[in-house]
């Protein structure tokens, strides 16, 4: 005997519950972000300071790391900033391919230190 709990049911358990408390917030924000105007002092301020928060959270990364990154030396860390950074704006500013840049030319420098 089945019950809502197993296989299949819990699945559709969690989908629905996961919709249900996620939709009508997403339709709440459509309906009250249509009349925004993105570039309001207001966004521009909060751009900026996002900006600034990932920014520093960039550079702490790269001058003082923790975990497994800490064993990467700092020339190989500034190096791959900067290629990531090129790779940023060569790329239209796409932050997902710098940042795949920057940290493949970790690991390929990485690899090639020993």
């Amino acid at each position: 005997m089945n019950s809502i709990g197993d296989g299949l049911g819990s699945y559709v358990l969690l989908f629905l519950i996961a919709v249900l408390v996620h939709e009508p917030w997403r339709w709440a924000g459509y309906a009250l972000g249509r009349s925004l105007d993105p570039d309001d002092e207001i966004f521009k301020w909060v751009r900026a300071v996002s900006t600034a928060l990932v920014s520093a959270m960039v550079a702490r990364l790269v001058l003082f790391p923790a975990g497994a990154l800490a064993s990467v030396p700092l020339g190989l860390r500034l190096a791959a900033f900067a290629f990531g950074l090129a790779v940023f704006f060569a790329t239209g500013r796409t932050a997902w391919i710098g940042v795949c840049a920057g940290a493949a030319f970790v690991l390929v420098g990485k690899l090639m230190a020993g």
